[in-house]
């Protein structure tokens, strides 16, 4: 590229930053796809103060979420799939996947991004420092696993 079209070019990506709105420039600073997310439903315990925290934190990363009340979810999640070893305290469906527990947002996008061939992605119990489950500066290291229907899990990512 000669001197003369670089310059032009980063003059207009430089006036085009300033007339961006906010939003837009902070998609593009974040790497994020500009596609919509699917929307997500969260089946959880209509007393749950953690559950909510985590929805808080899925709808902050750009998900729209409806939130379903139940007292028993144990149904849900043997229709979801969800191994018995990784359940949590909520079930959430986004498009063809499962979410159990407290999975972080980035990760979530991750496995939508790449099309993952799982069933979905699972924090197990109740894992302080995971999101919804923050306590301060407390944190314990954890693992999210990737399940599929009747096969073993595997680490997704460390935490």
């Amino acid at each position: 590229m000669q001197r003369r079209e670089f310059v032009g070019s980063f003059a207009a990506l430089a006036a085009g930053s300033v007339l961006l709105p906010r939003a837009v420039r902070a998609v593009i600073a974040d790497g994020a796809s500009a596609a919509p997310l699917p929307p997500m439903t969260v089946y959880k315990s209509p007393s749950c103060g953690c559950c909510a925290e985590w929805v808080k934190h899925i709808e902050k990363a750009g998900f729209t979420v409806k939130v379903v009340a139940m007292d028993d979810l144990t149904q849900v999640k043997h229709d979801a799939g969800v191994p018995a070893d990784l359940e949590s305290c909520h079930t959430a469906l986004v498009a063809t996947y499962v979410i159990e527990g407290h999975v972080p947002a980035d990760l979530v996008k991750k496995m939508l991004d790449e099309k993952s061939k799982i069933t979905g992605l699972s924090v197990g119990g109740m894992v302080v420092g995971s999101p919804g489950m923050e306590q301060g500066a407390m944190k314990q290291p954890y693992h999210v696993m990737a399940f599929t229907k009747g096969a073993k899990s595997t680490v997704y990512a460390r935490r």
